[in-house]
């Protein structure tokens, strides 16, 4: 986080950067808080690309460098999906596809007290937020938001869920509605969640529709919005015909 402000002129918001190049001069700036996300350092007064990608805003005051890739890179505030491999009495390790486990306090819960710490089998799938990022520690985890409610953290039962890009997550929480969710969604009942890690969980009544709204999902990444509405039409007129 740093204590400046931001001056348009200086930021290549929604354009390709890379390495290097420095999109962000503090020197001139005023007092404003602003949050660095992933693919950003600071150097002195400099803030600088450490990736290839796109530099992206969101408001009030996020900056970060947006990349298509396997790789998650953990940051403070990502909502992300994980999966519980190891239970401790502390905590519950979490793999979140970063460079290391992830660490969820068994009181990191709404309401948690040591007289109702959650049970896990190993292999749940967790909604969960990301609260620390520190050099040389494990990220920590939280099934709440900021003030402490749940918000719908917390554990996905049934369902599947499918490894993807970091990309293809960006564009599913993208506002508004990205097309082929938007386009699924008129016609068929389904549940989702979407990791910023590159994980997408998906759940229907019916196995069938499941597996649509998944393939069309991994299919999307690639294709324009019109192209996306195309593709839904003949997965769902496939489906018509196979049922």
């Amino acid at each position: 986080m740093v204590e400046k402000s931001s001056s348009s002129s200086s930021i290549l918001v929604d354009q390709p950067v890379v390495p290097g190049d420095v999109v962000l001069d503090l020197s001139n700036m005023t007092n404003e808080t602003i949050k660095l996300g992933g693919g950003l350092r600071q150097d002195h007064d400099a803030i600088s690309v450490a990736k290839v990608g796109k530099l992206r805003f969101s408001k009030p005051n996020k900056y970060w460098v947006e990349s298509s890739q396997k790789r998650y890179v953990p940051c403070a505030e990502d909502c992300v999906l994980g999966i519980v491999v190891d239970s401790r009495s502390d905590n519950f390790l979490v793999d979140i596809k970063g460079p290391s486990l992830a660490s969820l306090p068994v009181l990191a819960f709404e309401g948690g007290t040591r007289r109702n710490i959650p049970k896990f089998e190993m292999g749940a799938l967790l909604y969960v937020r990301v609260v620390k990022v520190n050099p040389g520690m494990n990220p920590e985890l939280a099934c709440t938001d900021a003030s402490g409610k749940a918000a719908g953290f917390g554990l996905l039962k049934d369902g599947y869920i499918f490894d993807c890009s970091t990309g293809l997550s960006r564009m599913l929480l993208s506002s508004p509605t990205c097309p082929v969710l938007e386009s699924l969604g008129k016609k068929l009942s389904f549940e989702t969640a979407v990791g910023i890690n590159g994980r997408v969980w998906v759940n229907a009544d019916s196995p069938s529709t499941t597996i649509v709204v998944s393939n069309a999902i991994m299919n999307s990444e690639t294709l324009s919005g019109v192209q996306q509405r195309i593709m839904v039409d003949k997965l769902l007129n496939n489906l018509k015909l196979s049922s």
